[in-house]
């Protein structure tokens, strides 16, 4: 759902690509290849504004219809006027001139956490202050879900394995079987028909 790119590809994570953040049309490339639509966003990231690969992602997102974001500390910068959104936290001169990497790129790392945790919110993946749609990959992951379970509904650590044992560590589901009383068949219907959304199940559960 969330895709990073960097002019230069995976490689200039490593090691300097020279010259591939100055080409507008590598930018096209990278998006054309991941098929970015219209109904994609684009969150275009340069501390400066002026970066020509960011700034032609935007034009080629502006075209296609798409919603665009700008991350800059430049609030007057080509970037901030090309994207819809312009979000400029003002951090003031680095203390080590021209490292960006500094204050420029901790505030631009806030903002991209403030965007995917919001997005990842609304699409119904927290409940109440709790990150519910959580995979039980490993044991420290287990254990989280019980703990996540036990919060969210009072119960004990044993009720809590118990319930996720039966709904395969879905967290969601253990939760909304426990508040709401509903067998697991049901549980899983209505939590469908609310597409995840964990406290609208719960109160569809609750008002029938």
């Amino acid at each position: 759902m969330v895709q990073g790119l960097i002019a230069g590809g995976n490689k200039a994570i490593f090691e300097a690509v020279e010259g591939a953040e100055d080409n507008k049309d590598y930018a096209i490339r990278d998006l054309k290849e991941i098929n970015f639509s219209s109904k994609d966003v684009l969150v275009g990231l340069a501390a400066s504004g002026r970066t020509p690969y960011t700034i032609g992602a935007l034009e080629y997102a502006n075209e296609l219809g798409s919603f665009t974001i700008a991350v800059t500390c430049n609030p007057n910068s080509i970037l901030s006027n090309t994207a819809k959104l312009s979000i400029n936290p003002i951090v003031g001169p680095e203390v080590i001139s021209g490292s960006t990497r500094l204050k420029a790129g901790t505030a631009q790392k806030m903002v991209l956490n403030m965007l995917s945790t919001g997005t990842m919110v609304k699409l119904g993946k927290v409940y109440e202050n709790l990150m519910v749609d959580l995979k039980a990959q490993n044991q420290k992951l287990v254990e989280r879900t019980k703990k996540i379970v036990c919060q969210a509904t009072g119960v004990s650590k044993e009720k809590a394995s118990q319930v996720l044992e039966e709904t395969d560590y879905d967290v969601k589901l253990a939760i909304l079987l426990i508040k709401t009383g509903l067998n697991l068949e049901k549980g899983k219907d209505i939590l469908k028909e609310n597409n995840g959304y964990l406290s609208k199940a719960i109160e569809q559960a609750i008002s029938k």
